[in-house]
């Protein structure tokens, strides 16, 4: 690795190192880069690209946005994305060949994500996002590939106003063409599809677009499970309940620890409270009730809100409403033990306020009249028996006195304890003739191996998914720097595959004196969410 003087000055694409006009520009964008993750990095981009718009540097300016882009995206802040998207666009239309062509495409991915935003917070202008969709309509009408992401996006958008004609007829266009680079995943594009068509009550068509994804014909990380908590009510609906109970119990596996797993929770309480199994819904609820407090954006928060108000409603009349949950404290709203009854109402005062804001936004009362209609529903089949959940109660705290001996008491470390981990949490994986556990999370393909010359340590590589240039090579050894100035975990490093670059990670961890399944499950847990953020770092680089 080179050392902190020696890294390469950030641009988009690797272009050219700015002249020595540019340089004290292109060592503060440096030294905004290396600083943690937060709101004074972001503040810090912010200066230095007002700068380089006041010097007239449009270099500068764009690659500072590109990393403020990034930051939003690891931050979870989409919202904040139109401005400096809308200002990379203008410039990239003043100088055609500021950007090289991979650039340019991860741009207009970028200018997909800032339309997005709309629909997950009021926080965005409805002028605003259909004025950039219009631009991104403009910029691909030539490409006949990102034809799909235009009608997918002006589907969603008449959707989320409750214009259900206008929808269903660009859903028509968006299933008749033909995938491109902004397009997205295509394995989750089953299941966006499915929630429109469920949200339109066409049950059987939404279970039909899901067929691929749930049985496994489709690539991609978020599945079966994100496909799973989409058939929930629709199989409901169907009358298949057990089929939904089966559905349930396997999703939620997964999504209970996932952070980015938020905006399934609410499809998990709807079945609970409509499929009967209460005490179940009340103890999810209980249990996922602190992430109601740092959601992923204002329309998961409106939904699990929704969700969890219908479910305490319905415990309510079931005779449930002396149970009691706790909320615990976040700013300066203390900790507190609330009954069903009385938390629903706080419940329903989130998502009534929520949903009136999306519709001042909008001009409509759709998504006032789309909680409203959740909230009247009652269950729609008797409850069935659930399948065991083999998952341990609570694996996040080893001293946990729920967790029973057998979870507690270190032993050797095996191959089959890293498969029954990787099992427990549902994720799916291969098993190489040398004993390597492979596997593909988001961005990162994430091998675990035992090392040592009795299998003792706990080897785990990540390597991203994404690979650059050789040309880049000074930017990416800049990048792992940094990562490792400000996290532990993975240690970052690039490999040169001869033509391009593989940036990499590893975390070893000595297990010579055993190791508990208690403590096994939070190193793989470990392994998986910091590999994972590293690799989606390295994808969002310019």
């Amino acid at each position: 690795m080179t050392g902190r003087g020696e890294r390469q000055r950030a641009t988009p694409g690797g272009a050219g190192r700015p002249g020595p006009a540019d340089a004290a520009l292109a060592d503060a964008l440096a030294d905004a880069r290396d600083l943690p993750d937060g709101e004074a990095r972001t503040a810090e981009l912010e200066r230095v690209a007002a700068h380089a718009d006041a010097a007239g540097d449009d270099r500068s300016a764009v690659a500072a946005r590109f990393a403020l882009v990034e930051a939003y995206l690891l931050d979870g802040e989409r919202w904040r994305l139109v401005e400096p998207v809308r200002r990379c666009l203008a410039a990239v239309d003043r100088r055609p060949d500021l950007l090289p062509a991979a650039d340019v495409e991860l741009l207009l991915r970028y200018q997909r994500y800032a339309v997005e935003a709309l629909l997950g917070t009021p926080r965005v202008g409805l002028d605003q996002a259909r004025s950039m969709l219009d631009d991104l309509a403009g910029r691909t009408a030539s490409d006949a590939g990102d034809a799909a992401v235009v009608a997918e996006l002006r589907c969603r958008i008449a959707d989320h106003l409750g214009d259900e004609p206008t929808a269903r007829r660009w859903y028509d266009g968006w299933t008749a063409a033909a995938p491109g680079p902004a397009d997205g995943c295509p394995g989750c594009a089953p299941v966006r599809r499915a929630e429109l068509l469920a949200g339109w009550g066409d049950w059987s068509a939404a279970l039909d677009v899901l067929r691929d994804p749930l049985d496994g014909t489709v690539t991609c990380t978020e599945q079966p499970e994100r496909a799973l908590a989409g058939a929930l009510l629709p199989w409901l609906r169907a009358g298949e309940p057990e089929r939904a109970g089966a559905a349930h119990v396997r999703a939620y596996r997964r999504h209970r620890r996932e952070p980015a797993a938020f905006p399934y929770l609410s499809a998990h309480l709807r079945f609970c409270a409509l499929g009967g199994h209460l005490d179940r819904g009340l103890d999810i609820l209980a249990e996922q009730l602190p992430r109601l407090d740092r959601p992923a954006d204002d329309l998961s928060a409106m939904e699990f809100a929704a969700a969890g108000a219908l479910l305490c409603a319905l415990a309510v009349e079931a005779g449930l409403g002396h149970r009691t949950l706790r909320r615990p404290a976040a700013g300066p709203r203390p900790a507190a033990e609330l009954d069903v009854e009385t938390l629903g109402h706080t419940l329903l005062g989130t998502t009534t306020r929520l949903a009136g804001s999306f519709d001042a936004r909008n001009g409509t009362g759709h998504q006032s009249g789309r909680i409203a209609s959740w909230l009247a529903e009652r269950p729609l089949a008797a409850p069935v028996p659930l399948p065991a959940d083999d998952a341990p109660d609570d694996l996040d705290d080893p001293d946990d006195g729920d967790a029973g001996p057998a979870e507690l008491e270190p032993v050797p470390l095996t191959l089959s304890m890293i498969t029954a981990e990787l099992d427990r949490r549902g994720d799916r994986y291969d098993v190489d003739g040398g004993g390597a556990v492979l596997g593909r999370w988001g961005e990162a393909l994430i091998q675990f191996r035992r090392a040592g010359e009795r299998g003792e340590i706990l080897h785990v590589r990540v390597v991203a998914a994404r690979r650059l240039p050789t040309g880049r090579l000074a930017e990416a050894y800049a990048f792992c720097n940094a990562w490792n100035h400000d996290r532990l975990l993975p240690k970052a490093y690039v490999h040169d595959l001869g033509g391009e670059l593989a940036l990499a990670g590893d975390v070893s961890t000595d297990l010579a004196h055993g190791v508990a399944p208690a403590q096994l499950a939070v190193l793989v847990d470990a392994a998986v969410r910091t590999g994972a953020g590293y690799a989606e770092a390295v994808a969002a680089l310019p």
